[in-house]
Protein backbone atom coordinates (compact mmCIF):
# COMPACT_ATOMS: atom_id res chain seq x y z
CA UNK A 1 0.00 0.00 0.00
CA UNK A 2 1.41 3.39 -0.97
CA UNK A 3 -1.49 5.67 -0.07
CA UNK A 4 -1.65 7.05 3.48
CA UNK A 5 -3.13 4.67 6.03
CA UNK A 6 -6.22 6.87 6.45
CA UNK A 7 -7.05 6.89 2.72
CA UNK A 8 -10.57 5.83 1.70
CA UNK A 9 -12.68 6.14 -1.43
CA UNK A 10 -16.10 7.76 -1.77
CA UNK A 11 -18.31 8.31 -4.81
CA UNK A 12 -16.77 11.73 -5.28
CA UNK A 13 -13.20 10.47 -5.09
CA UNK A 14 -10.31 10.09 -2.69
CA UNK A 15 -10.50 10.95 1.01
CA UNK A 16 -7.56 11.19 3.42
CA UNK A 17 -8.06 11.47 7.17
CA UNK A 18 -11.77 11.93 6.48
CA UNK A 19 -11.15 14.92 4.20
CA UNK A 20 -12.25 14.92 0.53
CA UNK A 21 -9.12 15.86 -1.36
CA UNK A 22 -11.08 17.48 -4.21
CA UNK A 23 -12.69 19.86 -1.72
CA UNK A 24 -9.29 20.67 -0.22
CA UNK A 25 -7.91 21.45 -3.67
CA UNK A 26 -10.89 23.64 -4.51
CA UNK A 27 -10.38 25.60 -1.30
CA UNK A 28 -6.58 25.88 -1.41
CA UNK A 29 -5.65 25.48 -5.09
CA UNK A 30 -3.10 23.17 -6.68
CA UNK A 31 -0.35 22.07 -6.63
CA UNK A 32 -1.21 21.11 -3.08
CA UNK A 33 0.57 18.78 -0.68
CA UNK A 34 -1.21 16.83 2.05
CA UNK A 35 0.47 15.30 5.13
CA UNK A 36 -1.43 12.60 7.01
CA UNK A 37 -0.58 12.48 10.72
CA UNK A 38 -1.96 8.94 11.15
CA UNK A 39 0.57 7.66 8.62
CA UNK A 40 3.42 9.41 10.41
CA UNK A 41 2.31 7.72 13.62
CA UNK A 42 2.20 4.28 12.02
CA UNK A 43 5.58 4.71 10.31
CA UNK A 44 7.22 5.74 13.57
CA UNK A 45 5.54 2.88 15.44
CA UNK A 46 6.84 0.36 12.89
CA UNK A 47 10.41 1.60 13.30
CA UNK A 48 10.20 1.66 17.08
CA UNK A 49 8.78 -1.85 17.16
CA UNK A 50 11.80 -3.02 15.16
CA UNK A 51 14.17 -1.23 17.53
CA UNK A 52 12.59 -3.12 20.41
CA UNK A 53 14.70 -6.13 19.39
CA UNK A 54 17.93 -4.31 20.29
CA UNK A 55 19.22 -5.50 23.68
CA UNK A 56 20.13 -2.03 24.96
CA UNK A 57 18.56 1.35 24.24
CA UNK A 58 17.68 2.38 20.68
CA UNK A 59 16.45 5.73 19.40
CA UNK A 60 15.12 7.39 16.26
CA UNK A 61 16.67 10.55 14.83
CA UNK A 62 14.76 12.03 11.88
CA UNK A 63 16.82 12.97 8.81
CA UNK A 64 15.34 16.44 8.39
CA UNK A 65 16.61 16.93 4.84
CA UNK A 66 13.66 14.76 3.74
CA UNK A 67 11.27 17.57 4.71
CA UNK A 68 11.65 20.31 7.30
CA UNK A 69 8.63 22.16 8.64
CA UNK A 70 7.73 23.65 12.01
CA UNK A 71 4.49 21.67 12.27
CA UNK A 72 6.41 18.47 11.62
CA UNK A 73 9.11 19.47 14.11
CA UNK A 74 6.51 19.98 16.83
CA UNK A 75 5.07 16.55 16.10
CA UNK A 76 8.51 14.91 16.14
CA UNK A 77 9.65 16.47 19.39
CA UNK A 78 6.34 15.60 21.08
CA UNK A 79 6.95 12.01 19.95
CA UNK A 80 10.47 12.02 21.42
CA UNK A 81 12.24 11.82 18.06
CA UNK A 82 15.69 13.37 17.66
CA UNK A 83 16.94 15.32 14.65
CA UNK A 84 19.71 14.63 12.15
CA UNK A 85 20.59 18.04 10.67
CA UNK A 86 23.10 18.86 7.94
CA UNK A 87 23.39 22.65 7.68
CA UNK A 88 23.33 25.89 9.64
CA UNK A 89 19.98 26.70 8.05
CA UNK A 90 18.44 23.43 9.24
CA UNK A 91 19.81 24.01 12.74
CA UNK A 92 18.45 27.56 12.87
CA UNK A 93 15.10 26.30 11.59
CA UNK A 94 14.92 23.72 14.38
CA UNK A 95 16.01 26.15 17.09
CA UNK A 96 13.45 28.71 15.92
CA UNK A 97 10.79 26.02 16.28
CA UNK A 98 11.83 25.49 19.90
CA UNK A 99 13.76 22.24 19.47
CA UNK A 100 16.22 21.56 22.29
CA UNK A 101 19.80 21.25 21.07
CA UNK A 102 20.12 18.09 23.16
CA UNK A 103 17.91 16.36 20.57
CA UNK A 104 20.19 17.28 17.66
CA UNK A 105 23.19 15.71 16.01
CA UNK A 106 24.90 17.43 13.11
CA UNK A 107 26.20 15.99 9.87
CA UNK A 108 27.87 17.71 6.92
CA UNK A 109 31.10 17.48 4.99
CA UNK A 110 31.85 21.23 5.01
CA UNK A 111 30.75 22.65 8.35
CA UNK A 112 31.57 26.35 8.48
CA UNK A 113 32.96 28.05 11.59
CA UNK A 114 29.63 29.88 11.96
CA UNK A 115 27.77 26.56 11.84
CA UNK A 116 30.04 25.01 14.47
CA UNK A 117 29.86 28.07 16.75
CA UNK A 118 26.07 27.94 16.58
CA UNK A 119 26.16 24.21 17.33
CA UNK A 120 28.30 24.75 20.42
CA UNK A 121 26.23 27.70 21.61
CA UNK A 122 23.09 25.60 21.17
CA UNK A 123 24.56 22.68 23.15
CA UNK A 124 23.81 20.19 20.39
CA UNK A 125 24.07 16.60 21.48
CA UNK A 126 26.61 15.42 18.93
CA UNK A 127 28.71 16.63 15.99
CA UNK A 128 29.54 13.98 13.39
CA UNK A 129 33.15 14.20 12.17
CA UNK A 130 33.12 13.65 8.42
CA UNK A 131 36.86 14.03 7.66
CA UNK A 132 40.16 14.69 9.40
CA UNK A 133 40.29 18.41 8.65
CA UNK A 134 37.19 19.01 10.78
CA UNK A 135 38.79 17.95 14.04
CA UNK A 136 41.22 20.81 14.75
CA UNK A 137 38.74 23.66 14.08
CA UNK A 138 36.08 22.01 16.23
CA UNK A 139 38.62 21.44 19.02
CA UNK A 140 39.62 25.12 18.98
CA UNK A 141 36.03 26.33 19.01
CA UNK A 142 35.05 23.90 21.78
CA UNK A 143 38.01 25.05 23.87
CA UNK A 144 37.06 28.70 23.35
CA UNK A 145 33.48 27.91 24.37
CA UNK A 146 34.63 25.99 27.45
CA UNK A 147 32.70 22.96 26.25
CA UNK A 148 33.57 19.28 25.86
CA UNK A 149 31.64 18.38 22.71
CA UNK A 150 30.47 14.84 22.01
CA UNK A 151 31.33 13.58 18.52
CA UNK A 152 30.84 10.56 16.30
CA UNK A 153 33.17 9.43 13.56
CA UNK A 154 31.49 8.96 10.20
CA UNK A 155 33.21 5.98 8.61
CA UNK A 156 33.21 5.03 4.95
CA UNK A 157 33.23 1.22 4.77
CA UNK A 158 33.41 1.28 0.94
CA UNK A 159 30.32 -0.88 0.57
CA UNK A 160 28.12 -0.05 -2.39
CA UNK A 161 24.40 0.40 -1.78
CA UNK A 162 22.02 -1.18 -4.27
CA UNK A 163 20.50 2.15 -5.30
CA UNK A 164 20.92 5.04 -7.75
CA UNK A 165 24.46 6.46 -7.92
CA UNK A 166 23.25 9.93 -6.90
CA UNK A 167 21.90 8.62 -3.59
CA UNK A 168 24.79 6.27 -2.78
CA UNK A 169 27.09 7.72 -0.11
CA UNK A 170 29.70 5.10 0.82
CA UNK A 171 31.48 4.17 -2.38
CA UNK A 172 35.27 4.19 -2.11
CA UNK A 173 35.41 7.59 -3.85
CA UNK A 174 32.49 9.16 -1.97
CA UNK A 175 32.82 12.68 -0.61
CA UNK A 176 31.41 11.45 2.71
CA UNK A 177 33.15 9.76 5.61
CA UNK A 178 36.56 8.55 6.75
CA UNK A 179 37.98 5.64 4.82
CA UNK A 180 38.73 2.41 6.64
CA UNK A 181 41.34 1.59 4.00
CA UNK A 182 43.64 4.62 3.63
CA UNK A 183 44.42 5.29 7.29
CA UNK A 184 42.23 8.37 7.65
CA UNK A 185 39.79 6.72 10.05
CA UNK A 186 42.64 5.46 12.23
CA UNK A 187 44.32 8.88 12.32
CA UNK A 188 41.06 10.61 13.21
CA UNK A 189 40.35 8.08 15.95
CA UNK A 190 43.81 8.57 17.44
CA UNK A 191 43.32 12.33 17.44
CA UNK A 192 39.94 12.08 19.13
CA UNK A 193 41.09 9.56 21.72
CA UNK A 194 43.68 12.09 22.90
CA UNK A 195 41.46 15.16 22.73
CA UNK A 196 40.67 17.24 25.80
CA UNK A 197 37.68 19.06 24.32
CA UNK A 198 36.11 16.40 22.09
CA UNK A 199 34.38 13.35 23.54
CA UNK A 200 34.53 10.51 21.00
CA UNK A 201 31.23 8.86 21.76
CA UNK A 202 30.20 6.85 18.73
CA UNK A 203 30.56 5.46 15.24
CA UNK A 204 28.39 6.14 12.24
CA UNK A 205 28.05 5.15 8.62
CA UNK A 206 25.36 5.68 6.01
CA UNK A 207 25.44 3.79 2.72
CA UNK A 208 22.74 5.66 0.82
CA UNK A 209 19.02 5.69 0.18
CA UNK A 210 16.45 3.24 -1.13
CA UNK A 211 18.39 0.05 -0.38
CA UNK A 212 16.25 -2.96 -1.25
CA UNK A 213 18.42 -5.48 0.61
CA UNK A 214 19.79 -5.61 4.13
CA UNK A 215 22.98 -7.29 2.85
CA UNK A 216 25.02 -4.10 2.18
CA UNK A 217 24.15 -2.75 5.63
CA UNK A 218 25.36 -5.95 7.26
CA UNK A 219 28.58 -6.05 5.22
CA UNK A 220 29.29 -2.47 6.26
CA UNK A 221 28.53 -3.25 9.90
CA UNK A 222 30.93 -6.21 9.83
CA UNK A 223 33.68 -3.99 8.42
CA UNK A 224 33.08 -1.26 10.99
CA UNK A 225 33.05 -3.70 13.91
CA UNK A 226 36.23 -5.35 12.66
CA UNK A 227 37.93 -1.94 12.52
CA UNK A 228 36.57 -0.89 15.92
CA UNK A 229 37.73 -4.12 17.59
CA UNK A 230 41.30 -2.85 17.78
CA UNK A 231 40.07 0.17 19.74
CA UNK A 232 37.99 -1.91 22.12
CA UNK A 233 41.10 -4.03 22.71
CA UNK A 234 42.78 -0.80 23.88
CA UNK A 235 40.00 -0.20 26.37
CA UNK A 236 37.78 2.15 24.40
CA UNK A 237 34.02 1.53 24.45
CA UNK A 238 31.81 3.46 22.11
CA UNK A 239 28.47 4.40 23.61
CA UNK A 240 26.54 4.85 20.37
CA UNK A 241 26.38 3.13 16.99
CA UNK A 242 24.48 4.52 14.02
CA UNK A 243 24.11 2.71 10.68
CA UNK A 244 22.06 5.61 9.31
CA UNK A 245 19.01 4.35 7.46
CA UNK A 246 18.12 4.46 3.75
CA UNK A 247 15.84 1.41 3.84
CA UNK A 248 13.73 0.93 0.73
CA UNK A 249 10.21 2.33 0.73
CA UNK A 250 7.89 1.50 -2.19
CA UNK A 251 6.74 4.17 -4.62
CA UNK A 252 4.82 1.80 -6.90
CA UNK A 253 1.95 -0.56 -6.00
CA UNK A 254 3.87 -3.74 -6.84
CA UNK A 255 6.93 -2.90 -4.72
CA UNK A 256 7.66 -4.05 -1.17
CA UNK A 257 9.55 -2.21 1.59
CA UNK A 258 12.72 -3.31 3.32
CA UNK A 259 11.29 -4.05 6.79
CA UNK A 260 13.07 -2.22 9.63
CA UNK A 261 12.78 -5.40 11.69
CA UNK A 262 14.96 -7.22 9.14
CA UNK A 263 17.60 -4.50 9.43
CA UNK A 264 17.70 -4.53 13.23
CA UNK A 265 17.68 -8.33 13.35
CA UNK A 266 20.62 -8.41 10.96
CA UNK A 267 22.54 -5.87 13.05
CA UNK A 268 22.03 -8.04 16.12
CA UNK A 269 23.46 -11.00 14.21
CA UNK A 270 26.53 -8.94 13.27
CA UNK A 271 27.22 -7.92 16.86
CA UNK A 272 26.73 -11.48 18.09
CA UNK A 273 29.04 -12.91 15.42
CA UNK A 274 31.65 -10.33 16.38
CA UNK A 275 31.29 -11.45 20.02
CA UNK A 276 30.85 -7.80 20.91
CA UNK A 277 31.28 -7.23 24.64
CA UNK A 278 28.31 -6.17 26.73
CA UNK A 279 26.82 -3.71 27.15
CA UNK A 280 26.23 -3.03 23.48
CA UNK A 281 26.12 0.60 22.38
CA UNK A 282 22.91 2.53 22.01
CA UNK A 283 21.56 2.07 18.48
CA UNK A 284 20.61 5.29 16.66
CA UNK A 285 18.79 5.08 13.33
CA UNK A 286 18.22 8.05 11.03
CA UNK A 287 15.09 7.53 8.94
CA UNK A 288 13.86 10.36 6.75
CA UNK A 289 11.98 9.00 3.78
CA UNK A 290 10.96 6.00 5.90
CA UNK A 291 9.02 8.32 8.22
CA UNK A 292 7.46 10.91 5.93
CA UNK A 293 7.23 9.62 2.34
CA UNK A 294 3.99 7.68 2.64
CA UNK A 295 2.38 10.40 4.76
CA UNK A 296 2.54 12.85 1.84
CA UNK A 297 0.28 13.12 -1.21
CA UNK A 298 0.68 15.71 -3.97
CA UNK A 299 -2.41 16.97 -5.80
CA UNK A 300 -2.24 18.35 -9.33
CA UNK A 301 -4.88 19.65 -11.74
CA UNK A 302 -4.94 18.43 -15.35
CA UNK A 303 -4.71 21.46 -17.63
CA UNK A 304 -4.52 19.79 -21.03
CA UNK A 305 -4.44 16.43 -22.80
CA UNK A 306 -2.13 15.93 -25.77
CA UNK A 307 -1.31 13.15 -28.18
CA UNK A 308 2.25 13.04 -29.54
CA UNK A 309 2.80 10.08 -31.83
CA UNK A 310 1.90 7.01 -29.82
CA UNK A 311 2.23 8.84 -26.49
CA UNK A 312 -0.67 10.24 -24.49
CA UNK A 313 0.25 13.22 -22.28
CA UNK A 314 -1.59 14.71 -19.34
CA UNK A 315 -0.22 18.17 -18.59
CA UNK A 316 -0.52 19.09 -14.90
CA UNK A 317 0.22 22.25 -12.92
CA UNK A 318 3.20 20.87 -11.00
CA UNK A 319 6.39 19.02 -11.78
CA UNK A 320 10.06 19.94 -11.90
CA UNK A 321 9.79 22.90 -9.51
CA UNK A 322 8.00 21.06 -6.70
CA UNK A 323 9.37 17.58 -7.45
CA UNK A 324 12.73 17.37 -9.25
CA UNK A 325 13.24 13.67 -8.40
CA UNK A 326 12.10 12.23 -11.77
CA UNK A 327 14.58 14.52 -13.54
CA UNK A 328 17.40 13.94 -11.04
CA UNK A 329 17.13 10.20 -10.48
CA UNK A 330 14.60 8.84 -12.94
CA UNK A 331 12.38 8.35 -9.89
CA UNK A 332 9.09 6.64 -10.69
CA UNK A 333 5.71 7.44 -9.17
CA UNK A 334 2.13 6.22 -9.27
CA UNK A 335 -0.86 8.52 -9.86
CA UNK A 336 -4.58 8.17 -9.19
CA UNK A 337 -7.64 9.99 -10.47
CA UNK A 338 -8.72 11.69 -7.25
CA UNK A 339 -11.82 13.80 -7.93
CA UNK A 340 -14.17 11.13 -9.33
CA UNK A 341 -14.49 7.40 -9.77
CA UNK A 342 -14.17 5.84 -13.21
CA UNK A 343 -14.63 2.27 -14.41
CA UNK A 344 -13.24 3.04 -17.86
CA UNK A 345 -10.28 0.89 -18.93
CA UNK A 346 -6.97 2.49 -17.98
CA UNK A 347 -4.53 3.61 -20.64
CA UNK A 348 -0.82 4.47 -20.46
CA UNK A 349 -0.51 8.19 -19.76
CA UNK A 350 2.67 10.23 -19.45
CA UNK A 351 2.47 12.94 -16.80
CA UNK A 352 4.26 16.17 -17.71
CA UNK A 353 4.57 19.47 -15.91
CA UNK A 354 4.41 23.03 -17.25
CA UNK A 355 8.10 23.84 -16.98
CA UNK A 356 10.34 24.84 -19.86
CA UNK A 357 12.46 21.68 -19.74
CA UNK A 358 12.12 18.53 -21.82
CA UNK A 359 13.01 16.65 -18.64
CA UNK A 360 9.85 17.84 -16.90
CA UNK A 361 8.13 14.52 -17.54
CA UNK A 362 7.72 11.42 -15.45
CA UNK A 363 10.18 8.58 -15.87
CA UNK A 364 7.48 6.19 -17.13
CA UNK A 365 3.79 6.32 -18.11
CA UNK A 366 1.13 5.43 -15.56
CA UNK A 367 -2.13 3.58 -16.14
CA UNK A 368 -5.03 6.03 -15.77
CA UNK A 369 -8.62 6.11 -17.01
CA UNK A 370 -9.37 8.64 -19.77
CA UNK A 371 -8.78 12.06 -18.25
CA UNK A 372 -10.56 15.37 -18.71
CA UNK A 373 -9.31 18.91 -18.37
CA UNK A 374 -9.93 19.89 -14.76
CA UNK A 375 -9.44 16.40 -13.36
CA UNK A 376 -7.29 16.06 -10.29
CA UNK A 377 -4.43 13.60 -9.91
CA UNK A 378 -3.19 12.38 -6.54
CA UNK A 379 0.45 11.29 -6.34
CA UNK A 380 1.19 9.06 -3.31
CA UNK A 381 4.58 8.85 -1.60
CA UNK A 382 5.16 12.59 -1.93
CA UNK A 383 6.23 13.37 1.63
CA UNK A 384 10.01 13.12 1.19
CA UNK A 385 12.58 14.97 -0.93
CA UNK A 386 10.01 16.92 -2.91
CA UNK A 387 9.09 19.95 -0.84
CA UNK A 388 12.63 20.05 0.57
CA UNK A 389 14.09 20.27 -2.95
CA UNK A 390 11.38 22.51 -4.41
CA UNK A 391 12.45 25.64 -6.29
CA UNK A 392 11.04 28.78 -7.87
CA UNK A 393 12.02 27.67 -11.37
CA UNK A 394 10.18 29.56 -14.13
CA UNK A 395 8.92 32.02 -11.51
CA UNK A 396 6.82 29.42 -9.73
CA UNK A 397 5.72 29.90 -6.10
CA UNK A 398 6.24 26.90 -3.85
CA UNK A 399 3.02 25.00 -3.05
CA UNK A 400 0.90 25.03 0.07
CA UNK A 401 0.93 22.10 2.52
CA UNK A 402 -2.02 20.94 4.62
CA UNK A 403 -1.70 18.83 7.77
CA UNK A 404 -4.53 16.30 8.05
CA UNK A 405 -5.78 14.73 11.26
CA UNK A 406 -9.15 13.12 12.03
CA UNK A 407 -11.23 15.14 9.58
CA UNK A 408 -9.41 18.44 10.10
CA UNK A 409 -7.04 20.14 7.66
CA UNK A 410 -4.74 22.91 8.88
CA UNK A 411 -2.19 24.89 6.90
CA UNK A 412 1.33 23.66 7.64
CA UNK A 413 2.95 25.73 4.90
CA UNK A 414 1.46 28.76 3.18
CA UNK A 415 1.56 28.90 -0.60
CA UNK A 416 4.21 31.37 -1.67
CA UNK A 417 2.91 34.52 -3.29
CA UNK A 418 4.17 35.85 -6.59
CA UNK A 419 5.23 39.00 -4.73
CA UNK A 420 7.57 36.97 -2.53
CA UNK A 421 9.55 35.99 -5.63
CA UNK A 422 10.91 39.49 -6.12
CA UNK A 423 10.85 40.87 -2.58
CA UNK A 424 14.44 39.70 -2.01
CA UNK A 425 15.73 41.60 -5.03
CA UNK A 426 17.75 44.79 -4.65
Amino acid sequence: MILPVSATWAQDGLCIAGCHVAALAEAHGTPLYLIDEATLEQSLATIRAALGQWPTTATVSYAAKAWLNRRLLRWLTAAGVGLDLVSEGELRYALQAGVDGALVHLHGNNKTPAFLRLALASAVDCVVIDHEAEIAPLERLAAAAGRRQAVWLRLNPAVAADSHAHITTAAATSKFGLSLDDGSAERAAARLSASTHLDWRGLHFHLGSQMRSVAPILRATERVLCWAASWTARGWRFAEFSPGAGWFVPYLPDEAPLPPADVVGGLIDCFEQAAWPAPWPRLVVEPGRELVARAGVALYTVGAIKRAGDRQYAFVDGGLADNPRPALYGARYHALLANRCSEAPPQPTMIAGPFCESGDVWAAPVALPPLRVGDMLAVPMSGAYQLSMASNYNGTPRPAVLWLREGAATVAQQRESFESLWQRDG
